[in-house]
């Protein structure tokens, strides 16, 4: 991880939680100014703006906590994986999205995938659980983990969602262009080999 996002983030953790829990006034205005400060590192080493930056990496307040990604694996009769083309960036991922507030892991997996590609899933088990900074990809303000849950076909149809703009089977030799915020092609493979039980341990980081 680029050292200057792993120090942005802790800082922002630091304030959001001291903001959260300070009583003192001079003490909550050290931790606006570590905000600010935070704030200000990462507009210095990227292309967002302040007001983008304050809305997405630090607006939230209480407790600071990663934010949990749900992904759905879902293998055809062929062994094929279903992937959906994102709306954001034109690229491929397993179906999937942050986890929403009274949802259960396996619940999320369910909706993510009828809402993005079409098909009802039967969610069967934990594949993994990926902290996102020990992976390939892109620098990201949040600290992210990632949940992987194999599910089974039971019915429904391809179609596009909100985010998604087409839905398809993809073999393991045959994965098309991958979007990197959501999914790396060696976290494609592990699933794979975990699907169909080539390894019988939930990946964990």
């Amino acid at each position: 991880m680029l050292k200057w996002l792993e120090w942005a983030k802790q800082i922002q953790a630091i304030s959001q939680t001291g903001l959260a829990y300070g009583k003192d006034i001079y003490d909550i205005e050290r931790f606006e100014m570590l905000r600010d400060l935070s704030v200000e590192i990462m507009q210095t080493y990227t292309e967002a703006g302040e007001e983008k930056i304050r809305e997405l990496f630090a607006s939230e307040t209480g407790y600071a906590t990663p934010k949990v990604d749900v992904r759905g694996v879902v293998l055809n009769e062929d062994g094929a994986m279903l992937m959906v083309r994102e709306l954001a960036d034109g690229a491929w991922s397993l179906p999937g999205g942050w986890a929403d507030i009274g949802l259960s892991p396996k619940e999320i997996a369910v909706k993510e995938v009828r809402e993005e590609s079409g098909y009802e899933v039967e969610a069967v088990r934990l594949l993994a659980v990926l902290d996102k900074k020990f992976h390939e990809h892109p620098p990201s303000p949040h600290h992210v983990y990632k949940i992987f849950i194999l599910c089974r076909l039971t019915g429904g149809a391809a179609q596009i969602g909100l985010e998604t703009t087409q839905v398809g089977f993809f073999a393991e030799g045959a994965l098309p262009p991958l979007s990197l915020e959501r999914n790396t092609e060696r976290q494609i493979q592990a699933m794979f080999e975990l699907a169909r039980g080539e390894r019988s341990d939930v990946l964990l980081d």
